[in-house]
């Protein structure tokens, strides 16, 4: 209760100084300049606007920052006309500095306040950001104010003890605001590195995805071991939760462990990469991501399936672009006996050579593989190397030229035929019955 009576006594002495008559004056100046930055902000802010909706082919990021200086329009303003009104009355005016004292305050939380409203877009999360950004606000009035050091006390006083262990509210927001901001540069860091990794050619897609998530669990690791260091906590005492994780992790998240490993096997044996090809049962699709617990694949009705990494690792999956780019596809058609079958071979080739996806450098083939009831039957390959274009196309394509190409040279492609025998009418007729 001692720091909360010193706290209470500080706020009452610096209530008292404020009905002084140079402070009470002070207020009403920053009071009416808060209201002409209102007044200036309605009148700048539509135009700005719409000037800013008027922009074309500008960089995302100048158009995020335009964006945020709108919002804060109306403290930039503030901040500028208090500052000038007391340059005026320190410069001009020669007015003593105890009577531009309570302006000085305000004018540098204004600053403060607006500086931390800048730096916290830089936040992606938006819960987060609001947090950080009120805390600061927070932190800064309480500073400039001098409340800091008995408002410190006050949250050291309310604590927790077991034994040794001592767990006060100070301690826990230092512990947040240390550990945030570790995270915030390991999350930076991170941003930064993966740009660079991803980048760069020589490094296997699924190689730079390891060192990614590598660098990734390091950073955030360090992040939180370094910030519970630095508020003091006792890390040996995480020795006890360590092995509860462990006992946890062999009966209730099996599954996800086992993911996990799977997904670093993945990585390390390189047999799935981002952008390769697969067939997982009824899935087929591109690889878009390699996750920690599951693979995106995209499919080309645009469907994205999330198949956890164990079932790649157990289940047979087809790549399709494995060690190379190269598909092979079949598709099979009949023509009529009467046709020749050197000529239908040579005209499939040609056909299916038209078509702009066929690779050239392995031309297409054409074999018979049976004569059956009202056809001879036939199989024509050919290679491409673009898989995520879709398959069902490009055999359309080639069926496609096929048609035409033989309607060009009058070959046919017959369809079943049945012959209908009629009976007499008498056989139609039951039999007698035996006497």
């Amino acid at each position: 209760m001692t720091e909360f009576q010193t706290l209470l006594t500080q706020i009452q002495v610096f209530l008292a100084n404020l009905l002084l008559p140079s402070r009470l004056y002070q207020i009403a100046i920053a009071i009416a300049l808060f209201a002409v930055a209102q007044m200036i902000n309605m009148f700048i802010a539509p135009r700005l606007h719409a000037w800013m909706r008027n922009l074309e082919d500008r960089p995302k990021w100048q158009l995020r920052w335009l964006v945020v200086l709108h919002r804060r329009l109306y403290l930039i303003i503030f901040v500028l006309l208090i500052w000038t009104v007391i340059a005026f009355m320190r410069e001009v005016l020669n007015t003593f500095p105890s009577r531009t004292f309570l302006l000085s305050i305000i004018g540098t939380i204004a600053v403060a306040w607006l500086a931390i409203a800048m730096i916290a877009r830089l936040i992606r999360n938006r819960f987060m950001r609001r947090l950080a950004t009120w805390g600061g606000w927070a932190y800064v009035t309480l500073y400039y104010l001098g409340f800091i050091e008995a408002t410190s006390d006050l949250l050291d006083n309310v604590a927790i003890e077991f034994g040794d262990f001592r767990l006060s509210a100070f301690g826990i927001l230092k512990a947040l605001v240390v550990t945030g901001l570790l995270f915030f540069f390991a999350r930076l860091i991170s941003t930064q590195s993966k740009s660079q990794i991803e980048k760069n050619q020589d490094i296997s897609p699924s190689m730079r995805v390891l060192m990614v998530k590598f660098l990734q669990i390091v950073l955030y690791g360090a992040a939180f071991f370094i910030g519970l260091k630095a508020v003091g906590f006792d890390l040996t005492g995480l020795a006890v939760l360590s092995g509860a994780i462990g006992v946890g992790l062999g009966f209730g998240l099996q599954k996800v462990v086992s993911n996990l490993v799977s997904g670093v096997i993945i990585l390390l044996d390189k047999s799935i990469k981002p952008g390769d090809v697969i067939s997982l049962g009824e899935t087929f699709g591109w690889i878009n991501s390699l996750g920690a617990r599951y693979v995106s694949v995209v499919t080309r009705d645009g469907r994205e399936y999330l198949i956890p990494n164990e079932d790649l690792i157990t289940n047979q999956v087809v790549n399709w672009s494995h060690s190379n780019d190269f598909v092979r596809l079949d598709i099979f058609f009949g023509v009529a006996y009467g046709d020749d079958p050197h000529k239908v071979r040579a005209l499939a080739i040609e056909a299916a050579s038209a078509v702009g996806r066929i690779l050239t450098t392995k031309p297409p083939v054409c074999h018979i593989v049976g004569f059956g009831d009202s056809s001879v039957d036939y199989i024509l390959r050919f290679w491409i190397t673009d898989p995520t274009a879709g398959l069902t196309n490009v055999r359309g394509a080639v069926y496609l030229a096929l048609w035409d190409k033989f309607k060009e040279n009058d070959i046919s492609i017959p369809f079943p035929q049945r012959e209908v025998r009629m009976l007499p009418d008498e056989m139609e007729k039951p039999p007698k019955p035996l006497d």
